[in-house]
């Protein structure tokens, strides 16, 4: 079994949800938090619209060392910029994923923090524990919009606000 065809189906189908769910972020509300422990929603929506950089990282190396790596989150001040970053981080990695080899994602990925490690698998598990990570911090930005009283998209078929949308 080809397991490519199978990521960019995934893929596919996550960034229509995902585009969804980062579209209705007002824009006055990107330093909005729920609760002092959570991130911004500046900061939890920009992670998201960076996962799909990931798939790239996966692929492209052997590890990721967080006592080595610097970040620097991608500076987004508004909806489109959000958006703008995602489609950029997507269509990158859709490509790179495009052009990768059977071999190539079956080749060992690490992810630790100096002489930690967290886990070492083959990078299509990577891949799909990137996807998994999407779906996730999704789930956490639609608590977000509910608390704001923002209408939730539907993710694998109506929200309960499209459904109250159909029924009225």
């Amino acid at each position: 079994m080809q397991i490519i065809p199978i990521l960019l189906k995934e893929m596919d189908m996550e960034a229509k949800t995902t585009r969804k769910m980062l579209g209705r972020i007002p824009n006055d509300s990107f330093q909005w938090k729920p609760h002092e422990k959570s991130m911004t929603i500046q900061r939890l929506a920009t992670h998201i619209a960076e996962l799909p950089g990931w798939v790239n990282m996966a692929l492209d190396t052997s590890e990721l060392d967080f006592a080595k790596a610097g970040y620097e989150a991608t500076p987004i001040e508004s909806t489109a910029d959000l958006l703008a970053t995602f489609e950029k981080n997507y269509a990158e990695a859709k490509a790179r994923l495009e052009r990768a080899t059977e071999d190539e994602l079956n080749q060992k990925w690490t992810l630790r923090n100096g002489e930690e490690i967290f886990f070492t698998d083959p990078k299509h598990e990577v891949i799909r524990m990137t996807y998994s990570q999407i779906v996730h911090h999704r789930a956490q930005l639609g608590v977000f919009l509910r608390l704001l009283d923002v209408p939730i998209p539907g993710s694998y078929g109506p929200s309960a606000d499209e459904q109250a949308m159909v029924v009225a």
